[in-house]
């Protein structure tokens, strides 16, 4: 365990010289500021909260934001070191492959936890400086959010490592990464939504719907911020969040799985890659 913080420690630090924890902190701040700013306009007309507003409105920017950035961060964190040759210097000290791997992991983590909570923290403080009234439903719905979107942010980590451990070099990795959001974020909803329509019900009831969402983490991401909280009418994924309803706890356990399974292959690929 040690062992596991010291390299995390390492990639907070190589995070900070780089001015990756900064540059993500300030971005997060300043849109997640937009929007707050920006959403309080149409609150009136809905008859929602303002932070019902932002919750929904954040939501949506960390789809298709924080698993970018996530990519971004992680995408070289094994096969680039291999190139640089860091790699073989690292392992030469008394450090097994598998801590290595949890290590970074956590260090990535934790630097995308900073600047999500950090960042869309600012969006709530603005509200509250603001004197904009709130529900307690609205505070936890803003809270969940912030969780779920760490969630996100590590699923998208692990995938990152799944491909470094997997490519021989950079432009490989960081060309099947982008690949993998546009696919995750934008191509299967649109894909999904295209099969919804042709099928009319026929043959994708409530449970096969169920399990095609389960496919997809961003979906998990924008149905665990819909259901059982004050927003959901709020947000266009309103009919679907009713209609399928898996419930909360399953939610959370997909992303678990989501975070689980793509980090557990990376390990296992790494510890059976040449150096």
């Amino acid at each position: 365990m040690r062992t596991i913080a010291i390299i995390a420690m390492k990639e907070i630090q190589e995070g900070l010289r780089n001015r990756w924890v900064l540059a993500t902190t300030l971005l997060l701040a300043a849109l997640s500021l937009s929007l707050t700013f920006l959403g309080s306009v149409p609150t009136g007309n809905v008859g929602a909260g303002a932070l019902d507003v932002v919750v929904v409105s954040l939501s949506s920017l960390t789809i298709f934001l924080l698993p970018l950035i996530a990519l971004l961060i992680s995408h070289d964190a094994v096969v680039g070191e291999m190139e640089r040759g860091t790699m073989i210097l690292l392992l030469s000290y008394p450090v097994g492959r598998g801590q290595v791997i949890l290590g970074k992991f956590a260090g990535h983590v934790l630097i995308l936890a900073f600047a999500t909570v950090i960042g869309y923290g600012a969006a709530g403080l603005a509200l509250m400086l603001t004197g904009a009234s709130a529900l307690a439903a609205s505070w936890y719905a803003f809270g969940a959010m912030l969780g779920s979107s760490v969630m996100l942010g590590a699923v998208f980590v692990a995938i990152g490592y799944l491909i470094s451990s997997l490519v021989r070099d950079r432009g490989t990795a960081a060309g099947l990464s982008i690949g993998v959001w546009l696919i995750m974020v934008l191509v299967f909803d649109m894909a999904l939504l295209g099969i919804l329509v042709v099928d009319q019900g026929r043959i994708i009831s409530g449970p096969v719907l169920n399990a095609l969402l389960f496919l997809n983490p961003t979906d998990l991401y924008r149905l665990t911020n819909l259901t059982g909280f004050n927003v959901s009418q709020f947000s266009g994924m309103a009919g679907l969040a009713g209609s399928t309803n898996p419930g909360l706890w399953p939610l959370l356990l997909g992303l678990s799985v989501w975070i689980a399974v793509p980090l557990a292959l990376s390990m296992l690929s790494f510890a059976r890659r040449e150096l």
